[in-house]
């Protein structure tokens, strides 16, 4: 307990932090900048193990395959949240997050199943694919169909790489993101995100653990299955998704069904951005129809920063606000709830098993 002598003597110290309260993140870097670095996950964690029965190795080719991926920088001010991102290394999406001021890691973990188990006709348990995102990313024992163990999931992956970015990179202040004992993430101070596979898998994450927010592109997906409408530990306003009109799976109900099943109707329509400005009603789903020359594949990636992009006449990218809404609307701030679209089916076994018909 502190004791002072007068109320002017207390308001000389230091406010007292409780347990749990959150403090705002300051850098104190004597020479802010943008700093990106690099590290393989097979040296940052001695436990950790291959898996080449599901894709997953630490090298291809000779050249190293596991190495991950962190940036911060310390000339914009910090919005202490650290995003975790579940696809290969973007740099434009990478430079574009830390300009608002969140710090960002990409992470090598057992991600390579899905070329296994992912493919049609459906299993009959509507919860399969689901189960094993949600053993590659806690290293938890969710699925019978894969043995993916604690240091080779997504959570322990971060958790390692977060610590050893704290020491090789305490300009960053990547400690924020550490528990006091330094044993686990803050979850509540994490963004996931991801697009396509990786966008599933963020998302079937937060359904399991609460965390800041989930960006979704062009996503989620496992289509035949039910996961998305179970209990969410995550609040389903904290869920935002982006997709092209083009993309198979949207034109394929893919992502309205998953949008549907999370619940993400109860925060407004879903929105065109290329006829609409921000805040986009506070909606948590966004689509685009920009010109992508018919291109399905093009599509599906234009939702994110790169090469697939599409660009106005000055050459500049036409979804910069659209990325910035994705990663710092705020929560709190949501449309009107709207009915569930009739349109979007929230079944698509039947249609399954009628396209395994026709194809014998």
């Amino acid at each position: 307990m502190i004791k002072c002598l007068g109320i002017a003597a207390c308001l000389l110290l230091p406010p007292v932090v409780r347990a749990g309260q959150d403090v705002p993140l300051k850098f104190s870097d004597p020479s802010p900048q943008r700093y990106e670095l690099t590290a393989r996950a097979s040296r940052l964690d001695a436990r950790a193990r291959p898996h080449p029965e599901i894709g997953f190795v630490f090298e291809k080719g000779g050249k190293p395959a596991d190495i991950e991926n962190a940036s911060v920088d310390t000339r914009v001010k910090p919005q202490g949240r650290l995003v975790i991102w579940l696809m290969g290394h973007s740099a434009p999406l990478f430079e574009r997050v830390n300009g608002y001021g969140l710090h960002m890691i990409r992470v090598h973990y057992a991600n390579g199943w899905f070329g296994q188990f992912g493919q049609e006709p459906p299993p009959a348990d509507a919860l399969f694919l689901g189960k094993i995102r949600l053993e590659a990313a806690t290293g938890e024992d969710f699925s019978d169909a894969v043995d993916i163990p604690k240091p080779d999931g997504m959570a322990e992956r971060a958790l390692q790489f977060v610590k050893w970015l704290a020491k090789e990179n305490p300009q960053g202040r990547w400690d924020y993101f550490l528990a006091e004992d330094r044993q686990a993430l803050r979850w509540d101070r994490v963004i996931m995100a991801g697009a396509s596979h990786g966008s599933t898998t963020a998302a079937r994450f937060a359904k399991h653990q609460r965390v800041d927010r989930v960006v979704m592109f062009c996503g989620p997906r496992d289509q035949y299955e039910q996961w998305q409408a179970l209990p969410s530990a995550t609040p389903a306003n904290r869920f935002f998704g982006f997709s092209h009109v083009l993309d198979g799976g949207w034109t394929g109900h893919h992502y309205c069904r998953s949008w549907e099943l999370l619940g993400l109707q109860q925060f407004g329509p879903v929105v065109d951005v290329d006829h609409a400005a921000p805040p986009y009603g506070d909606t948590r789903r966004l689509i685009t129809a920009a010109d992508v020359k018919g291109d399905a594949k093009r599509a599906h990636s234009c939702v994110t920063p790169g090469g697939a992009s599409v660009k106005d006449a000055a050459g500049q990218f036409i979804h910069e606000d659209v990325w910035r809404y994705l990663f710092t609307h705020p929560v709190e701030q949501v449309g009107q709830p709207v009915p569930g679209d009739p349109a979007c089916p929230k079944d698509l076994r039947p249609l399954a098993k009628k396209s395994a018909e026709a194809k014998q």
